[in-house]
C-alpha cells in the first residue's frame, strides 16, 4: 500500500542489495506485509486524535493550524465510536505482521520512502488529507514493531537528490543494524558532497 516506489528509489536500493551479496551477504525478496487496512487504521485513528486535541484549541489558536491539518482531524468528526476501535487495533496488528515477516531474517533492506522528495510547498506528497500517509509505508512498520532501523544514503536521483536505504534489524539489535549501515558505508564507494548553505 502506498505511493509506488519511484523506479530510480527502487534501483537504487536494489544496487545497494548487490553491494552487499557481492560482499558475502545473503539476500533474497521479501514479500509486502503492511496492508490498507493497517496503514489506514492508524490514519484514522490519528485523526481522531488529533481532532480531539483541536477542540481544546480557542478559535484564534485553531486559526493558525495549516488549513491541511484541521481538514485531515476534522475528517474523523464523524468516525463512530465502533470505527475508532477497530483503527486503533491496526497498531497492534501492524506489530505484529512486522514481526512475522521480519523472523525469518536478521536484516531487512528497503526504501526509506518510495520517492525521493515531494515539493516543499506541500504538506504531503499527496497533497490529500484525506490520503496523508501515503509516503510512510516503508518506515511505519519498524516504528510500530519497536524494531531498530538506520537511514544511510545509497544513491542519487537524477536530479541529484539523495535515495535513502533503510536497514531494519530484529527488536534489541541496534548494535547489528548500525554495524550493517556502517559495513555498507564502506561498500558504498565515495559520496558526493553536502550542499553548501547559500551565501548570506
Amino acid at each position: 500500500c502506498g505511493l509506488a516506489t519511484d523506479p530510480e528509489v527502487r534501483a537504487a536500493v536494489q544496487a545497494a542489495a548487490q553491494r552487499l551479496a557481492d560482499a558475502g551477504a545473503i539476500v533474497e525478496p521479501m514479500e509486502p506485509f503492511l496492508t490498507r487496512a493497517m496503514l489506514d487504521g492508524m490514519d484514522h485513528f490519528w485523526r481522531m486524535r488529533s481532532h480531539m486535541d483541536m477542540r481544546t484549541l480557542t478559535v484564534e489558536q485553531r486559526g493558525k493550524v495549516l488549513p491541511y491539518i484541521r481538514a485531515w482531524a476534522d475528517s474523523a468528526a464523524t468516525l463512530s465510536a465502533a470505527q475508532v476501535y477497530e483503527a486503533s487495533q491496526q497498531f497492534h496488528a501492524t506489530r505484529v505482521a512486522t514481526v512475522r515477516a521480519c523472523a525469518g531474517y536478521d536484516y531487512v533492506l528497503s526504501p526509506v520512502a518510495p520517492i525521493t522528495a515531494f515539493a516543499a510547498e506541500l504538506p504531503s506528497p499527496t497533497d490529500d488529507p484525506l490520503r496523508p500517509l501515503e509516503h510512510i509505508a516503508f518506515t511505519v512498520p519498524f516504528n510500530m514493531s519497536e524494531q531498530p532501523a538506520a537511514s544511510v544514503n545509497c544513491g542519487y536521483s537524477a536530479s541529484g537528490l539523495p535515495i535513502g536505504l533503510q536497514i531494519a534489524g530484529q527488536r534489541f539489535d541496534d548494535l547489528g543494524v548500525l554495524q550493517l549501515a556502517h559495513a555498507f558505508e564502506q561498500l558504498r564507494g565515495a559520496q558526493r558532497p553536502w550542499p553548501a548553505p547559500p551565501a548570506p
